[in-house]
């Protein structure tokens, strides 16, 4: 039985009023991303970045899926049409921010390395990114590609 996630909107300003939770927002954009890339991007321990992820799954903003051993993040369907205004702006603004930019373009290299980092070396391979370019946050797909 999936488990519902009760949106409380002071929980997810709070989740948007840091900057790491911010630059994982920024990461995994439009896909699912691995916390291992999370780890190598912003060269901070695993269990800040669990910790943070956990915020913003509990704020309802992010949702979970387990692939063996490794966990994979995307952004949750926001159940409030002004929180999903809100978070389009956010991903607007942290996509002009150069910080965000140079994240990005790290998240590129790690995930799409010929050589993985080396904490990854003999680990199991995550069953790799799904783009979900065609979902936006409210869960609906674009039809026109």
């Amino acid at each position: 039985m999936e488990k519902k996630v009760k949106f409380e909107m002071e929980k997810f300003f709070v989740a948007l009023s840091d900057r790491t939770r911010l630059r994982l927002i920024n990461l995994i954009g439009e896909d699912e991303v691995c916390v291992c890339f999370f780890v190598a991007v912003l060269d901070a321990p695993q269990p800040k970045i669990s910790r943070h992820l956990a915020y913003l799954r509990d704020a309802g903003m992010v949702e979970a899926r387990r692939d063996g051993k490794w966990m994979h993040y995307k952004m949750a369907q926001l159940p409030h049409e002004h929180a999903v205004r809100i978070m389009k702006n956010v991903i607007e603004w942290l996509k002009a921010d150069s910080e965000m930019q140079n994240d990005r373009a790290k998240l590129l290299q790690v995930c799409c390395a010929p050589q993985p980092p080396v904490q990854l070396l003999g680990a199991p391979r995550p069953s790799g990114i799904q783009s979900l370019a065609s979902h936006d946050l409210t869960g609906t797909h674009d039809q026109s590609s």
